[in-house]
């Protein structure tokens, strides 16, 4: 079946069926926040309750899992100061719970020409699939959700989705930041999208928030 027949038919025959997300916060950064192109601006700022309830009317969205890791100032200072003030954001919202692994620097070796390698430090999240897969399995063994939505293309989570939906016998949907998707993971879940601009663009937070330490605002290149 088509992709976005299965996409309606999740809608057709869903009815607020209660509902746990579980985001990987790099692929959906990477994937659809911050592609290149003058499309990409003013995406960052995302309000994820306001973004998730517009894609899943049908759907009772009780908890929002985003599964991320610290950044590095190492090449720019101003990036961790950036993704505090998301954080901070993102706690103002009752829904979502924030699962941090560790972020680190890997050498690479970069064959240029025939003559010329150069070595380069490559950033590397650690821990983000693991733990994703582990509190979706884990949560679903626990019957916490009918439906879990995975916002990823991250094809090392086809085994969490294999066993939840072929052995608990749970619906999974995967919402894709990314323009192809992985097949190990469309083989093994119950319906499948892609993720659309347009509702993320109508789902940014307001430029002033507040929460309980006082006033803030979004990142002035957000």
């Amino acid at each position: 079946m088509p992709q976005h027949k299965l996409w309606y038919l999740h809608f057709m025959t869903t009815s607020k069926e209660k509902t746990w997300v579980y985001i990987d916060s790099f692929n959906l950064y990477y994937g659809a926040l911050n592609r290149k192109g003058p499309k990409t601006l003013g995406l960052k700022w995302l309000d994820l309750e306001s973004w998730l309830t517009k894609v899943f009317p049908m759907n009772d969205i009780q908890k929002i899992k985003l599964f991320t890791a610290r950044v590095s100032g190492k090449f720019d200072p101003t990036k961790p100061v950036r993704q505090d003030t998301y954080f901070r954001a993102l706690r103002t919202l009752k829904t979502v719970e924030i699962i941090e692994g560790t972020f680190s620097f890997r050498k690479k070796r970069i064959h240029i020409t025939q003559d010329v390698d150069l070595y380069a430090m490559i950033p590397e999240e650690k821990g983000t699939d693991v733990n994703l897969a582990t509190h979706l399995v884990n949560d679903a063994y626990k019957k916490c959700f009918q439906t879990a939505i995975i916002v990823s293309n991250d094809s090392d989570l086809a085994g969490a989705v294999k066993i939840v939906t072929q052995e608990v016998i749970l619906k999974v949907g995967i919402f894709n930041p990314y323009p192809s998707f992985a097949k190990e993971l469309t083989r093994y879940c119950t319906f499948q999208g892609p993720v659309r601009e347009w509702a993320i663009r109508n789902s940014q937070f307001p430029r002033v928030l507040t929460d309980s330490v006082g006033q803030f605002n979004k990142p002035p290149s957000w």
